[in-house]
C-alpha cells in the first residue's frame, strides 16, 4: 500500500469517513420505539481511490426502559426481543464499542469525522442520535445531521430506490430471506454504495490527482 493511502480517503469526502449503518427497530419513532439491532461497515479505499467494504460489526440491543414495541414491526423483522438466547447488549455499551472502532479507523485514514451512509439514511441516523441523547454518549464520531443516502443514489444511478431491487439491478446478489437483518442489509448497502461511487469515478466524475491540483490552485489564489 502507498504511503498516501490514509489521506486519499480523507480527500475523497471532505475529510469524512463513510460508515454504512443499518438499524432494526420496533417501530418508526426514534424517540419512543426500541432500537433492536445495529450494524456498521467501515468503508475502505484502494490506492486508485476505489471504495470497498471494510470491517463489519453488529450488536443486538436490549430495548431501553419504557421502550415501545410495535407488534407489526416485530412481525416484519422477525425479531423476538425477549428470546433468552439472543445475547443482546445495552444500547450505551454497544454503541460506545462501535464508536471506538470508528474513531480508530478515522485516525488511521486521516479523517476528521465519520458520516453515516444508509438506505433511507435519515431513519438510521434518527435512531442513532436518539440513543446518543438517551444515554448522553460522548465522543460520537458521526456528523449529527449530514448523511449519504443510497436510496437517493440508487434512484439516480439505477432508477430504483428499494434496496433489494437496486442491488439486483446493480448485479449484486440479494437474498430476501436474509433481509431485515441489520448486518446483512448493512453489507449489501455497503456493496451498493461502493458500486455507485466507483462507477462515478470510472466515468471521470472524481479524480484524486486533478482535485488535489485544483485545491492547490485555490489555496495559492487565497494566499
Amino acid at each position: 500500500m502507498s504511503d498516501h493511502l490514509p489521506n486519499l480517503m480523507a480527500e475523497r469526502f471532505r475529510g469524512y469517513l463513510p460508515v454504512v449503518v443499518d438499524v432494526e427497530t420496533a417501530g418508526f419513532n426514534a424517540q419512543t420505539d426500541a432500537l433492536l439491532e445495529v450494524a456498521m461497515v467501515i468503508m475502505d479505499m484502494d490506492e486508485k481511490g476505489f471504495l470497498f467494504p471494510g470491517p463489519a460489526m453488529e450488536a443486538k440491543i436490549k430495548p431501553f426502559e419504557g421502550a415501545n414495541l410495535e407488534q407489526s414491526a416485530l412481525d416484519f423483522t422477525g425479531i423476538d426481543p425477549f428470546d433468552p438466547g439472543r445475547e443482546d447488549e445495552d444500547e450505551s455499551s454497544a454503541l460506545n464499542a462501535m464508536f471506538k472502532s470508528v474513531r480508530k479507523a478515522m485516525k488511521a485514514k486521516g479523517c476528521k469525522r465519520a458520516i453515516l451512509v444508509g438506505h433511507n439514511a435519515h431513519f438510521d441516523l434518527g435512531f442513532i442520535n436518539a440513543a446518543i441523547e438517551r444515554h448522553d454518549l460522548k465522543r460520537n464520531p458521526f456528523h449529527p445531521f449530514s448523511s449519504f443516502d443510497t436510496a437517493t443514489l440508487a434512484g439516480l444511478a439505477l432508477g430504483h430506490t428499494v434496496l433489494a431491487r437496486s442491488c439486483r439491478l446493480a448485479g449484486i446478489d440479494f437474498d430476501n430471506k436474509e433481509a431485515h437483518s441489520a448486518l446483512y442489509d448493512t453489507q449489501k448497502t455497503a456493496e451498493l454504495f461502493s458500486l455507485i461511487t466507483n462507477q462515478w469515478n470510472q466515468l471521470g466524475g472524481w479524480d484524486w490527482a486533478l482535485r488535489k491540483h485544483r485545491q492547490e490552485q485555490l489555496d495559492r489564489e487565497e494566499d
